[in-house]
Protein backbone atom coordinates (compact mmCIF):
# COMPACT_ATOMS: atom_id res chain seq x y z
CA UNK A 1 0.00 0.00 0.00
CA UNK A 2 1.64 3.17 -1.25
CA UNK A 3 1.40 6.42 1.26
CA UNK A 4 -0.20 9.50 -0.07
CA UNK A 5 0.98 12.78 0.58
CA UNK A 6 -0.81 15.44 2.87
CA UNK A 7 -2.28 16.69 -0.12
CA UNK A 8 -4.31 14.20 -1.02
CA UNK A 9 -5.50 13.43 1.98
CA UNK A 10 -6.59 16.91 2.42
CA UNK A 11 -8.37 16.54 -1.54
CA UNK A 12 -10.01 13.33 -0.41
CA UNK A 13 -11.21 14.95 2.53
CA UNK A 14 -12.84 17.63 1.48
CA UNK A 15 -14.26 15.82 -0.95
CA UNK A 16 -15.92 13.32 1.35
CA UNK A 17 -17.23 16.84 3.25
CA UNK A 18 -18.55 18.24 -0.29
CA UNK A 19 -20.34 14.67 -1.03
CA UNK A 20 -21.77 14.61 2.43
CA UNK A 21 -22.96 18.13 2.48
CA UNK A 22 -24.55 18.31 -1.00
CA UNK A 23 -25.80 14.91 -0.28
CA UNK A 24 -27.83 16.65 2.48
CA UNK A 25 -28.75 19.51 0.82
CA UNK A 26 -30.50 17.33 -1.77
CA UNK A 27 -32.01 14.78 0.62
CA UNK A 28 -33.48 17.62 2.65
CA UNK A 29 -34.78 19.11 -0.72
CA UNK A 30 -36.31 15.77 -2.01
CA UNK A 31 -37.91 15.15 1.59
CA UNK A 32 -39.68 18.54 1.23
CA UNK A 33 -40.56 18.10 -1.91
CA UNK A 34 -42.33 14.61 -1.15
CA UNK A 35 -43.85 16.04 1.61
CA UNK A 36 -45.15 19.54 0.20
CA UNK A 37 -48.25 18.50 -2.11
CA UNK A 38 -49.70 17.18 1.57
CA UNK A 39 -49.02 19.74 3.81
CA UNK A 40 -50.62 22.39 0.79
CA UNK A 41 -53.75 20.04 0.48
CA UNK A 42 -54.41 18.85 4.23
CA UNK A 43 -56.74 20.45 5.98
CA UNK A 44 -55.19 20.49 8.85
CA UNK A 45 -54.39 16.59 9.06
CA UNK A 46 -50.46 17.41 8.51
CA UNK A 47 -48.44 14.40 6.60
CA UNK A 48 -49.79 10.62 6.79
CA UNK A 49 -47.63 8.14 8.03
CA UNK A 50 -46.89 6.00 4.86
CA UNK A 51 -46.23 9.77 3.31
CA UNK A 52 -43.59 10.79 5.57
CA UNK A 53 -42.02 6.96 5.06
CA UNK A 54 -41.64 7.72 1.34
CA UNK A 55 -40.36 11.01 1.70
CA UNK A 56 -37.72 9.48 4.22
CA UNK A 57 -37.22 6.75 2.23
CA UNK A 58 -36.83 9.05 -0.86
CA UNK A 59 -34.26 11.43 1.06
CA UNK A 60 -32.07 8.43 1.97
CA UNK A 61 -31.74 7.27 -1.39
CA UNK A 62 -31.14 10.62 -3.08
CA UNK A 63 -28.26 10.86 -0.36
CA UNK A 64 -26.58 7.32 -0.70
CA UNK A 65 -27.04 8.21 -4.35
CA UNK A 66 -25.65 11.74 -3.82
CA UNK A 67 -22.43 10.36 -2.24
CA UNK A 68 -21.60 7.74 -4.06
CA UNK A 69 -21.73 9.64 -7.33
CA UNK A 70 -20.02 12.43 -5.72
CA UNK A 71 -16.88 10.04 -4.20
CA UNK A 72 -17.02 7.48 -7.22
CA UNK A 73 -15.64 10.26 -10.20
CA UNK A 74 -13.11 11.70 -7.63
CA UNK A 75 -11.94 8.15 -7.54
CA UNK A 76 -12.41 7.72 -11.01
CA UNK A 77 -10.30 11.48 -11.60
CA UNK A 78 -7.81 10.18 -9.09
CA UNK A 79 -6.83 6.49 -11.50
CA UNK A 80 -7.49 8.47 -14.62
CA UNK A 81 -4.60 11.14 -13.75
CA UNK A 82 -1.83 8.71 -13.15
CA UNK A 83 -1.76 6.00 -16.01
CA UNK A 84 1.90 4.40 -15.70
CA UNK A 85 2.90 6.68 -13.13
CA UNK A 86 2.44 9.89 -15.42
CA UNK A 87 0.07 12.49 -16.57
CA UNK A 88 -1.88 12.28 -19.41
CA UNK A 89 -0.97 15.37 -22.12
CA UNK A 90 -4.34 17.58 -22.51
CA UNK A 91 -5.19 18.97 -25.84
CA UNK A 92 -3.71 22.13 -26.71
CA UNK A 93 -5.37 25.42 -25.14
CA UNK A 94 -5.58 28.51 -27.00
CA UNK A 95 -3.12 31.30 -25.52
CA UNK A 96 -5.53 33.73 -25.15
CA UNK A 97 -9.10 32.20 -24.17
CA UNK A 98 -11.90 34.48 -25.08
CA UNK A 99 -10.30 36.93 -27.49
CA UNK A 100 -11.00 36.11 -31.06
CA UNK A 101 -10.60 38.22 -34.14
CA UNK A 102 -12.33 41.65 -34.97
CA UNK A 103 -13.45 39.66 -38.57
CA UNK A 104 -15.10 36.21 -36.58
Amino acid sequence: MEHRSQAERDAVTVEIGFAVLTGALLAGAAFVAVCAPAFLMASGGGVGPGLLLAAIVVAGLVFAGRVVDVLWRFGRRATEREVDGRVPVLPDQPSQPGRTSPDS
